[in-house]
């Protein structure tokens, strides 16, 4: 479609923003849309999967069911995809979508989500949620390369309210004795640094089972491979300081990987939720 402005009268599409050429567009609707649980690298045998991957689970579709309102539905119509966590301080969760490139060209990923924590008391728990977190996994020619930004939403009880990237590379031993595999645990909680003017105030509304959808946009040039765009709601960040994890080198078997995750993680011990009510992807093939 070489014209954008024709989507705007789609009910279900006009609410995006997309580059030029729509790459994949998921509607939980309609399925999980090839969204899938996290399992960690592994030879041989389980044992062999790093302990921050031992917890994650398979994500879900929801219709948003609370004990006091029945089924809040999503967006535009009646289920969104759930990621839980565990009940535990700093449990994560991540749902995944497993790609390949076509062009390193910009890119452009679009949702409409929100979050909460498990509605187990009569009060808003607004500091009950960490964090939500989208990475992408890439791999072109050259290295492994990995943009990741979050919304640092409590940290031990305390406010935060603003946006991170991480750029910092950790540890990646061999899994097994092929020298086919190896792993990171690249989510852990050391390494975020804060995007400049990254302060945000969201709407959380007033008690734990009500929630307001929001707009989430992020830019990509797959062949600069940096970020260039940020957006959330109302605010768009400058990510001009905000730099990308990556390798020195390729790693075996991953050849065009373009792989779209989103996290969430909960700051006590109770459940964390991300919802997730759709998902655009677009791209502008014209200035690969």
């Amino acid at each position: 479609m070489n014209d954008v402005r024709q989507l705007w009268t789609d009910p279900a599409l006009g609410r995006f923003d997309p580059l030029p050429r729509i790459l994949c567009y998921d509607d939980f609707n309609r399925g999980l849309n090839g969204y899938t649980a996290l399992v960690g690298n592994y030879e041989d045998t389980l044992d062999t999967v790093l302990p921050g991957y031992r917890d994650m689970n398979q994500p879900m579709l929801s219709n948003g069911t609370h004990w006091d309102t029945g089924s809040h539905g999503g967006y535009g119509g009646t289920y969104a995809l759930k990621v839980v966590t565990r009940p535990r301080p700093g449990a994560i969760n991540m749902a995944l979508k497993r790609l390949t490139f076509r062009k390193r060209c910009p890119i452009r990923l679009e949702a409409f989500l929100t979050f909460k924590p498990e509605a187990t008391e009569l009060q808003l728990s607004e500091l009950d949620v960490r964090a939500f977190t989208l990475v992408f996994d890439i791999q072109d020619e050259g290295c492994r390369w990995m943009p990741h930004v979050r919304y640092l939403n409590a940290l031990d009880g305390k406010p935060q309210k603003k946006w991170q990237f991480k750029c910092k590379t950790e540890q990646a031993p061999q899994i097994g004795n092929s020298g086919k595999t190896k792993s990171h645990h690249h989510f852990s909680a050391e390494g975020w640094q804060d995007i400049p003017n990254g302060s945000q105030e969201i709407c959380y509304n007033e008690v734990a089972t009500k929630y307001n959808w929001h707009y989430f946009r992020i830019d990509v040039d797959l062949g600069a491979r940096r970020i260039t765009g940020l957006q959330f709601n109302d605010k768009v960040l400058d990510t001009s300081a905000v730099e990308v994890m990556r390798f020195d080198s390729a790693w075996p078997n991953l050849a065009q990987l373009f792989n779209i995750c989103w996290l969430v993680e909960t700051d006590t011990s109770k459940r964390a939720f991300l919802y997730i009510d759709s998902v655009l992807l677009s791209g502008d093939f014209e200035h690969a």
